[in-house]
């Protein structure tokens, strides 16, 4: 099982009690589980193998019974000299019809089942004259034309390389790699003989010749006969012991594959509590959750601490033999399970979790990872890989499962709101801006700034490539003056025949200089309410009396041309934009440090306040906690220059590879 404390993956420090960390102040009894495994730097040192005698009586037992049933096959030989039919077809080897067309044709290679083209057609007429009966000689004729078509010919043609390949006689296999020392003994007992083919054959074998042709072969057969040792194959037996009806597993544990299994105290017992994917317990199949371990390798495991059998374990590797008593439980046959790739809403950290019941097993990941869930089994704890860590990752980690996540995040919230002192009166002394703004339109039920009734854990993803006739939409987030619009005009001045903006709506009357459908589409107020209430619009607002606004069509009609919309929105429109078919590419662009942020919008010719630098800080870090589960990426905006370029990479890796996205969008 595992020795060392595994940590997303990778092994970590430990006190020397099994990973636990040394705090005093944190109850032991945290740890329900204990990760038993064998890493590659422990277990260099193999402990002698004390067998009891209860194993030897069983493994006595299982010998005896072995061979007895070697011995009874042995007598069920049949002895296929004694054959009667088998002794008169040796006798009169001729008895039958002889068929030419069967006959093994020579090859290359010796005998084999490839045969020329003519030889079957001259078969098949030969079938056809000896056939009396018209019906018989029609289907042969069938067969005629097929063989002579060019489709068969080829066909048959490859049929006869394949064949031909695999008749061939697999190299031999070396008899000694001592060939030169069996000729010395030789040379060693014809030395003194008096006949004439002796001493030709001391001559023969003393010559510098023949002696290199030895050397030679005595190194090839050397390397050849170095077969690697074999592996014994995982088993297992079922057994009486002390009254208990026990199984006896057999599996090989190599350094570098930990066993993958966490025990637990139940009473006096050690029991399995669960069996990891990636170890060598679940390529085998023979280890299962709830099975108790009686013995491994002899020593006696029972009655001891999980502790205990951590520090037993920590140096076994090798040939492991366990004797359990087997799971009670009646578990259905295993199923293959698919593996669900999710995008993870929230950040993670196991050594911050006092409920996750392995600890060393916990794997950490932040907002934004896409995690590889290869086991549901368990509902509340889930196995996982991170993208991109499967490699350096031996044994699947614990996350939260989707329901346990949402309990225990929904009861934290409960006691938070609980804790809230009473707030009266705030709302009645908020500040009024008396300045001339922009006022948008939103519904408020699909757009809420903080997500206050929903949970968010996972999202379900899959792989999308865009195809070179549909461009997904670049979606520009970011809080004011943080350079996101400066960076789309700079894209649509620079590669215009690439990149669009859609044309928005408005219920403004038309400006003489002004052409519907390229600068605006002019519409009536009632046809824009209308179209709002419908949910056309991914964004819309009122400014000085009239209604603007950004519809799907609009967006979905630049798409159909072959380019790339670029789009500038707030926060609150994003799960409009995502519940679409536009299938959007979302970026946010976060502001530089304070002083950065100074230093670029002095060049801009502004001169922000303190408190105004504050309030863009402030405001991105509210965008990303409420909304960064919703961004594909991000860039910091430090230099407008190197964000342009950021920018541009990360249009350009949409044409050349797959991106995650929600798998409701491909259904």
């Amino acid at each position: 099982m595992i020795t060392t404390s595994y940590m997303n993956g990778h092994m970590t420090e430990s006190d020397g009690r099994g990973g636990v960390e040394a705090n005093q102040e944190e109850p032991q009894q945290w740890h329900r589980e204990m990760a038993v495994d064998c890493p590659g730097d422990l277990g260099a040192r193999t402990l002698p193998v004390r067998r009891s005698a209860q194993l030897e009586r069983i493994r006595q037992h299982q010998e005896d019974r072995r061979r007895k049933e070697e011995e009874g096959r042995n007598r069920q030989e049949l002895d296929l000299t004694a054959s009667i039919r088998l002794k008169k077809l040796s006798q009169n080897p001729k008895v039958g019809i002889d068929n030419p067309t069967f006959d093994p044709i020579e090859g290359p290679g010796g005998p084999g089942p490839s045969c020329k083209l003519e030889e079957l057609l001259m078969s098949l007429k030969q079938v056809q004259h000896c056939l009396s009966d018209g019906q018989s000689q029609e289907d042969v004729e069938l067969v005629l034309q097929l063989v002579q078509k060019t489709d068969f010919q080829k066909a048959f043609n490859i049929h006869n390389a394949v064949a031909q390949h695999m008749n061939r006689p697999s190299p031999p296999f070396p008899h000694t790699d001592r060939a030169q020392g069996l000729a010395h003994e030789v040379q060693s007992m014809v030395h003194n003989s008096q006949h004439t083919e002796g001493l030709e054959l001391n001559t023969l074998l003393s010559s510098p010749h023949v002696q290199a042709v030895l050397l030679a072969h005595d190194c090839v057969a050397e390397q050849e006969m170095q077969l690697e040792p074999l592996t014994p194959d995982p088993c297992e037996a079922l057994t009486q012991w002390g009254g208990e009806t026990v199984k006896i597993v057999r599996m090989e544990k190599a350094r570098d594959i930990p066993l993958g299994a966490t025990v637990r105290n139940d009473m006096d017992s050690v029991v399995i509590s669960r069996i990891v994917k990636g170890g060598a317990a679940e390529r085998s199949g023979l280890l299962h959750e709830g099975d108790e371990v009686l013995e491994i390798n002899g020593v006696e495991i029972r009655g001891k601490d999980v502790n205990e059998v951590f520090d037993i374990l920590a140096e076994m590797h090798g040939t492991l033999t366990f004797i359990l008593i087997p799971s009670s439980q009646n578990k259905p046959p295993p199923i293959k399970e698919t593996v669900v790739h999710v995008k993870a809403h929230f950040d993670y950290d196991p050594s911050d979790d006092p409920y996750v019941p392995c600890r060393e097993l916990g794997l950490c990941f932040q907002k934004g990872d896409i995690l590889h869930i290869i086991s549901q089994d368990d509902p509340n704890w889930w196995q996982a890989y991170r993208d991109g860590d499967e490699d350096n990752q031996p044994l699947a980690g614990l996350v939260p499962g989707k329901s346990f996540q949402q309990q225990r995040e929904a009861m934290k919230q409960t006691i938070e709101e609980d804790k809230e002192p009473e707030k009266s009166g705030k709302l009645w002394c908020a500040k009024k801006n008396k300045k001339k703004r922009k006022k948008l339109l939103y519904n408020i039920k699909q757009n809420d700034d903080n997500d206050s009734e929903e949970i968010l854990t996972y999202e379900e993803m899959a792989l999308y490539h865009q195809p070179a006739n549909r461009k997904r939409p670049i979606a520009l987030i970011g809080p004011p003056n943080c350079g996101q619009n400066d960076l789309r005009q700079r894209l649509l001045s620079s590669q215009p025949d690439r990149f669009g903006g859609a044309v928005p709506h408005t219920t403004r009357n038309r400006r003489d200089v002004e052409v519907s459908g390229r600068d605006y589409h002019f519409v009536s107020r009632q046809a824009f309410d209308m179209d709002a209430t419908a949910g056309k619009f991914i964004e819309s607002g009122e400014f000085e009396k009239n209604l603007y606004g950004t519809s799907t069509d609009s967006v979905r009609q630049l798409i159909n041309m072959g380019k790339i919309c670029l789009l500038c929105l707030h926060t609150q429109s994003l799960k409009t934009l995502r519940s679409s078919d536009l299938k959007p590419y979302i970026i946010f662009i976060a502001p530089p440090s304070q002083e950065r942020l100074r230093a670029l919008l002095t060049k801009e010719s502004k001169n922000p306040k303190p408190e105004e630098l504050r309030d863009i800080i402030e405001k991105a870090r509210e965008m990303e906690q409420n909304f960064g589960h919703l961004f594909d990426a991000a860039i910091v905006n430090t230099d407008q220059d190197k964000a342009y370029q950021e920018l541009l990479r990360l249009i350009n890796k949409l044409d050349t590879e797959p991106q995650w996205v929600p798998s409701s969008w491909l259904r």
